[in-house]
């Protein structure tokens, strides 16, 4: 029976992976991404040994006792996604919400969203995250649209209101799914959309509005290519925000050519000046780099001179940056003098001014900017939200 269930669950995946309208009431602006809609993990983790793959566009919870992160941390959000339990009976996996990293073979800091047999929905240590009777038997398919805002978390199942409760003390973390075969059994997962709430796009995937070159036309490098923001890498100029910014959260994805180089631009004043050793200088921001690293020519850079390092104060560690042709996901976190950046998923630069003195030098506020360096780069999913602690 248990193979038939399985059966019946794969073949309906290709059929159904079509987006499905949100249900969750009050949906709100916000940015909304697609993890695994290419088929793939992309920039989601595996933590602990736990395993997953797909099945005719469906991601399946395969193996192991672990789980899988997203890469970025959130505050609020909205997250729909459909699930269908493969064991029979006694079936057992979860939705990690604003999670922290750490702890085996499941994280510790952490609200579960339960997708225990009978306990469908609930956050066991949540006080009134409770229903029953909404879920569908294994071999269905179940429907959750959670919403998360402040200390307050609701969820409709199979288009039920199931709760809406208040008392959430973790206001950030990680979105994840608990992989607990060997006593839960495998899962299957589809549909899934993530909209990151008090984020806005900075890219519109038409044009360049909202981004201007910096001392010359912008077209004469930079245009949009199938839905991409794209540097052809001929003589021109890099690419400036219209508007200044201080604290944020910026989160995009990046491609690189074979030997590419580029960079992002932090809080420079309006001439993109992101150098300054000493306060005799003028004003300036910083560069978070972006590069082939495994081109041999780069072979002999300083640490800071790569991927995801804060050019000139402080290298990625550790330097997880996928080869030349594959997209790599990016996130700079600036609060005060304090700034983080995320790698396809790894914290590998998170430095202050007392760690790092000549960050003491550069601006708390200013321009982003894109940078020109003569190779081909590619960006996607530009989007800045409020910075996270």
């Amino acid at each position: 029976m248990q193979r038939a269930l399985i059966v019946m669950g794969i073949g309906l995946c290709s059929l159904m992976m079509t987006a499905l309208p949100l249900t969750a009431a009050e949906s709100v602006a916000g940015f909304e991404t697609t993890p695994f809609a290419e088929g793939s993990l992309g920039d989601w983790v595996l933590e602990n040994g736990a395993e997953a793959d797909f099945v005719d566009g469906c991601l399946r919870l395969k193996g192991g006792n672990g789980w899988l992160r997203s890469p970025h941390e959130y505050r609020d959000f909205e997250l729909h996604l459909e699930w269908q339990a493969l064991q029979n009976t006694k079936y057992d996996a979860g939705i990690y919400i604003r999670t922290a990293n750490g702890g085996a073979p499941f994280p510790k800091a952490s609200y579960q969203v339960n997708l225990l047999e009978g306990k469908e929905g609930n956050i066991g240590n949540l006080p009134g995250a409770m229903s029953t009777g909404l879920a569908k038997p294994a071999g269905q398919w179940n429907v959750f649209d959670l919403k998360v805002v402040g200390d307050r978390v609701a969820l409709k199942i199979n288009g039920e209101a199931a709760y809406d409760v208040g008392g959430l003390t973790r206001l950030q973390g990680y979105v994840g799914f608990q992989i607990e075969v060997p006593l839960g059994g495998q899962f299957l997962v589809r549909n899934v959309r993530l909209k990151e709430l008090g984020f806005d796009s900075l890219f519109n995937g038409r044009d360049l509005a909202g981004w201007s070159g910096a001392e010359s036309p912008a077209d004469a490098c930079w245009s949009v290519v199938d839905g991409l923001l794209v540097c052809d890498g001929k003589k021109g100029p890099w690419l400036r925000t219209a508007q200044e910014y201080g604290d944020f959260n910026l989160r995009f994805d990046y491609l690189v050519s074979e030997g590419g180089n580029s960079g992002v631009y932090v809080r420079v004043p309006s001439d993109g000046l992101h150098h300054r050793e000493n306060d005799t200088l003028p004003p300036a921001g910083f560069e978070v780099q972006l590069l082939d690293d495994a081109d041999p020519k780069y072979a002999q850079l300083k640490p800071y001179q790569y991927s995801a390092s804060v050019y000139d104060i402080s290298g990625a560690d550790p330097r997880v940056t996928r080869p030349a042709g594959q997209w790599n996901s990016l996130e700079i976190n600036c609060r005060g003098q304090r700034v983080r950046t995320i790698h396809n998923g790894q914290v590998v630069v998170d430095i202050t001014a007392d760690s790092h003195p000549l960050l003491a030098l550069r601006k708390t506020s200013g321009y982003l900017g894109l940078q020109n360096h003569s190779t081909v780069v590619k960006f996607r999913n530009l989007r800045i939200g409020p910075a996270l602690e």
